[in-house]
C-alpha cells in the first residue's frame, strides 16, 4: 500500500492522476487531494443536464467529468477528496463499505457520529457530508469520495441548480440530497489542513503505510498528457454525454414557439419547430444541424441569422441551456 498527498489543486490533473494510478500502477493506493472550485459529473451523465450553465459561465467555474459513475459532486477549497485504488478478485471488487469505513472511523476520532447511508454516502445526523463512487478496471477498483468540510454551500447549490426534465435522454441523473459541512458538527474548532493531515496519518496507520509516494518526472509527464488530451477536452466533458433531446418553449415577438434539438456525441443532429412563422426559421434550423451543442456556437448561429435582437438571443440561450 502506498499513500499519496496531491499538492495540485487542478481538478483535471487530479482526475488524470486517478486514471494513471488505476491503469499504470499495480500497487494498492490511497490518495488525498483538493481542487479549486469546480463541478464534477459522473461518467454516464449528461453534463448539460447537471449544471447551471448561466451561473458557471458568470462565475467561471470549471466543469469536469470523472472516470466513475454516480452523480454530480462539487469540489472547492472547503472540500477534501479521498481516493482508494486496490487490487481485487473479479466479481467481488465493488464494496463501498470497505472503503468508506476507515474514513468514518477517522471522523469518529473527531467526536462525529458518522455512518454510511443507503446511497453509499457518509451521513452525520442524517445529513450528507460525503458522496462516493467506484469504477472497475480489470482486476483493480477505483473508489473515491468527497468530504464537505467548510464548503460554500451557496455556490454548491447554485452551480448544480438545474431545470428538471429540460433534457430528455437516458443519462444517469443525480439525486439531490440535503448536504452539510463537517465543521458545523465539530465540538472543537479545526481547520481543513489539520483534517487533511489527520486523515492522512490515520490512513497510513490503518493500512500500515510507511512512506509517502512521490511521482517521478516521467510519471508527471504521462499524467499531464492524459490531462491535456482527455480530461480537459470538450469531447470528454460534454460530448461523451449520452444522446439527448432538449425541448423548450420560447416566446419570440409575442408568439410561443416550441423548439426541439436532438444531440448525439455533442452534435446537433436534428432541429424542429412546432410551427414555422417565417421561411427564415427553416434556414436557421438547417444551419443549427451539424453544429456542436455549445453555448458559444449556437450564439454565433443565432446572431448570424439576423432574426433576433441581442435580448432575444440571450432569451433563447437561457431557455436552451
Amino acid at each position: 500500500m502506498i499513500g499519496i498527498l496531491s499538492l495540485s489543486r487542478d481538478v483535471y490533473f487530479n482526475l488524470a492522476v486517478e486514471e494513471y494510478l488505476l491503469k499504470q500502477k499495480t500497487d494498492d493506493i490511497f490518495m488525498l487531494w483538493q481542487s479549486e472550485t469546480s463541478v464534477v459529473v459522473g461518467k454516464h451523465q449528461n453534463t448539460f443536464a447537471e449544471v447551471n450553465h448561466a451561473y458557471i459561465r458568470e462565475h467561471q467555474i470549471p466543469v469536469a467529468r470523472r472516470l466513475s459513475g454516480g452523480g454530480t459532486v462539487f469540489h472547492g477549497p472547503g472540500n477534501l477528496n479521498f481516493t482508494f485504488i486496490m487490487n481485487g478478485e473479479p466479481g467481488k471488487m465493488v464494496n463501498f463499505r470497505k472503503f468508506v469505513t476507515p474514513v468514518i472511523e477517522y471522523l469518529k476520532t473527531l467526536g462525529l457520529s458518522a455512518e454510511i447511508g443507503t446511497q453509499n454516502e457518509i451521513l452525520i445526523g442524517g445529513v450528507k457530508i460525503s458522496g462516493n463512487a467506484e469504477h472497475i478496471f480489470k482486476k483493480r477498483v477505483l473508489h473515491h469520495g468527497t468530504l464537505l468540510f467548510n464548503a460554500n454551500l451557496k455556490i454548491l447549490e447554485e452551480a448544480i441548480k438545474v431545470v428538471p426534465e429540460r433534457y430528455i435522454g437516458k443519462a444517469v441523473q443525480s439525486n439531490r440530497s440535503t448536504v452539510g459541512n463537517i465543521s458545523s458538527y465539530l465540538n472543537s474548532p479545526l481547520i481543513l489542513k489539520d483534517l487533511t493531515m489527520g486523515l492522512f496519518q490515520f490512513l497510513r496507520d490503518y493500512y500500515k503505510v510507511k512512506n509517502t509516494y512521490n511521482f517521478s518526472r516521467q510519471e508527471l509527464d504521462a499524467i499531464e498528457h492524459l490531462r491535456n488530451n482527455k480530461y480537459i477536452t470538450t469531447a470528454w466533458i460534454y460530448h461523451y454525454s449520452p444522446p439527448f433531446e432538449v425541448k423548450r418553449e420560447i416566446r419570440i415577438n409575442g408568439q410561443l414557439i416550441t423548439i426541439s434539438l436532438k444531440v448525439d456525441k455533442g452534435i446537433i443532429t436534428d432541429a424542429t419547430l412546432n410551427s414555422i412563422p417565417m421561411s427564415d426559421w427553416k434556414d436557421l434550423l438547417v444551419k443549427l444541424i451539424h453544429n456542436p451543442y455549445e453555448y458559444n456556437q449556437i450564439e454565433l448561429v443565432l446572431k448570424a441569422s439576423g432574426l433576433f435582437s441581442d435580448d432575444q438571443v440571450m432569451a433563447i440561450l437561457k431557455a436552451l441551456f
